[in-house]
């Protein structure tokens, strides 16, 4: 201890520490060979085990005896390793727990195993078994000594699997049972013109969009059908911001010929999962089979007002926003959009002892609580209590426990003050559950929503904006209830990243002013929405960071990496250094922008401002100024 000074050794237990040294070396020595040759003997590990005793937090021996156990569990050394029963090494973890609680690598080892045992199954290893006891085992560990974190992971990863189910379709655009018009000039002669039954294209098509409730793959034309007048075979791509081929939401385009009648409703019917192949990221098949169907009627055109509607300037002065009424025309359609209904089709088959587990622990961990005031034992409670709001939400029957997004939000407020270190982590968990609060509930989300108006322009069609202003969200999350939104305001927050907004195809007016987007490549998702017109990101730190590791996420256009751009040589000899500029060129050259907002990033020059007009022929407003 410190401040006291050391006692001489004896003679006798110098030569006692000398002797366990030397063979703690020659055990050290054995299994490094043993590692470096990949041999996996029954008296390899045998030796490893002596190791581990001797050091129980030697890491090499941990990993040794992973792989060794993976090797045994592969199925072409099958008949070698039924000498080492997999019951042996589990036990073995047990033994090291029980020695000392505070050892993750036996934690992480017993996952393992327990993942492989419940794979095979039987009824020793049945998963409902084996959790229960294992809740039960970890429990000792957690209130014998809160603060250590080995056993927490191992709770999550309980909870993970307790959690694991098919993925269900949850949400589409156009919504099921809806009737949308599809003009070619934005405006519906004869009548109101109503932002979430109304789609404009002069190319007559219009995105379809299917959101899970769990990132997969395999959405194609061969696992989702879809009947309509033209019966093309349809693409779908993810829209992820990531490139593994798993997304929430999958987008395709449905396209409707010319001479298609106007003002006739046409029936389009999708089946999702219709044959197998959609996946979880988890490896969860979607077997359930559901439908949706809408009809589709194409207006005729108006070219004067097409022309009237794209020139004019959209403003976000509060005047011109009107707060909605619960009652109205609109507020019934947003509602029939924003309810996530789980038919008997798409029901997810939660098994009872699930939730019953989830309310067990729930129960637990707030016992432990009221004892300790353990950091990681309240975001164990934040995660318990938000996967019970999930299950609910998904169908599962109540048990009784009271629940309440407050809760989860008040412990995520606790944990920032006690953990500032990790506050940006708490932060965005903080963020995902405001917005499923906001977004789940019909009365709170229509306290959001505001229908914007200019009334010196009334040849202005009207928007249904949502409104996320001023929450302090630094994450995006749960859009599944926002599909159909085309105007959304999400400034004064603490937003770094953008990474959801990809899924909102229909967004034509952006607000992302006042956050701290700090470059040009933490707006990539912008790329996916090709309807986007209006983008305001002015007040953000864009290009006040001298070295910002996040803008070389993307690939330069002055490497190979993206192929020949013969268009980005027209700009090189211009007044504007594009080696600085060359993640701006990449995401407003993708970009349909008819207004663009900003002022007050670092950038943002007059060379750089005539640097964006070269290169988006279509901008007409810039920083308040008609342009063109």
């Amino acid at each position: 201890m410190h401040g006291i000074p050391r006692k001489a050794l004896t003679e006798e237990e110098q030569g006692a520490s000398s002797l366990k040294s030397t063979k703690l070396r020659d055990l050290q020595s054995q299994v490094l060979h043993f590692h470096h040759n990949k041999i996996y003997t029954k008296e390899a590990i045998e030796i490893s085990a002596k190791l581990l005793e001797s050091n129980p937090e030697h890491y090499t021996g941990w990993n040794y005896r992973k792989l060794a156990v993976q090797y045994r569990l592969n199925r072409r050394f099958i008949t070698a390793l039924k000498k080492i029963p997999d019951e042996e090494e589990l036990q073995y973890t047990t033994d090291m727990i029980y020695d000392n609680f505070s050892n993750y690598s036996a934690w992480h080892n017993r996952s393992v195993l327990l993942s492989n045992l419940m794979e095979k199954g039987g009824n020793r290893y049945d998963k409902e078994n084996v959790l229960g006891e294992e809740y039960e085992f970890v429990r000792n560990a957690l209130f014998t000594d809160p603060d250590d974190q080995s056993g927490w992971f191992y709770h999550l990863w309980l909870l993970d699997q307790t959690l694991k189910q098919e993925p269900v379709f949850l949400s589409s655009w156009p919504p099921n049972g809806s009737n949308l018009y599809l003009s070619l000039d934005g405006r519906l002669k004869g009548q109101q013109s109503l932002p979430i039954l109304h789609f404009q294209s002069k190319a007559r098509k219009f995105p379809l969009v299917l959101y899970f409730s769990e990132a997969v793959e395999g959405v194609s034309s061969s696992t989702v059908t879809v009947e309509y007048q033209d019966g093309d075979t349809l693409l779908w791509t993810p829209l992820s911001a990531n490139n593994f081929g798993f997304s929430q939401a999958w987008l395709t385009y449905l396209k409707f010929p010319d001479e298609v009648p106007s003002s006739e409703a046409l029936p389009v019917k999708v089946t999702i999962a219709h044959f197998p192949g959609i996946t979880s990221s988890s490896g969860m098949p979607c077997s359930q089979s559901c439908h949706i169907s809408f009809s589709v009627c194409v207006t005729s055109d108006d070219q004067e007002h097409s022309e009237v509607q794209s020139s004019h300037r959209i403003s976000w002065k509060e005047e011109n926003f009107k707060a909605r009424a619960t009652q109205s025309l609109e507020a019934n359609l947003l509602h029939s959009f924003s309810k996530l209904e789980i038919t008997k089709e798409n029901k997810p088959s939660t098994p009872k002892w699930s939730m019953e587990i989830i309310s067990t622990e729930i129960a637990h961990c707030r016992e432990l609580l009221s004892t300790t005031n353990c950091k990681i034992g309240k975001l164990t409670l934040a995660r318990l209590l938000m996967a019970h709001k999930t299950l609910i939400s998904y169908g599962s029957p109540g048990d009784g426990t009271e629940v309440h997004y407050e809760d989860i939000l008040a412990l995520y407020q606790d944990l920032m003050k006690m953990d500032p270190a990790h506050i940006c982590y708490y932060e965005d968990d903080y963020s995902l559950v405001l917005l499923k609060q906001l977004t789940s509930n019909i009365e709170s989300l229509l306290k959001r929503c505001d229908r914007y108006q200019e009334f010196s322009s009334p040849s202005t069609n009207p928007y249904l904006c949502v409104r996320l202003n001023g929450l302090s969200l630094s994450r995006i999350g749960s859009t599944e209830h926002l599909l159909w939104v085309q105007m959304l305001d999400l400034s004064h927050n603490k937003l770094r990243s953008i990474e959801g907004l990809e899924t909102l195809q229909l967004l034509s007016c952006l607000k992302l002013s006042h956050n701290r987007l700090c470059s040009f490549t933490s707006l990539e998702p912008l790329k996916k929405l090709k309807y986007l017109e209006v983008l305001d990101i002015s007040h953000n730190e864009i290009g006040a960071h001298s070295i910002d590791t996040r803008r070389y996420l993307c690939s330069s256009p002055l490497t190979h990496a993206v192929g020949g751009d013969w268009y980005f040589q027209k700009f090189v000899d211009g007044d504007v250094k594009l080696n600085n500029h060359w993640d701006a060129y990449l995401l407003f050259k993708d970009l349909n922008l008819v207004q663009l907002e900003m002022i007050g990033n670092a950038v943002g020059d007059e060379r750089f401002k005539a640097f964006l007009l070269k290169l988006m022929p279509e901008l007409k407003w810039l920083d308040g100024e008609k342009c063109r």
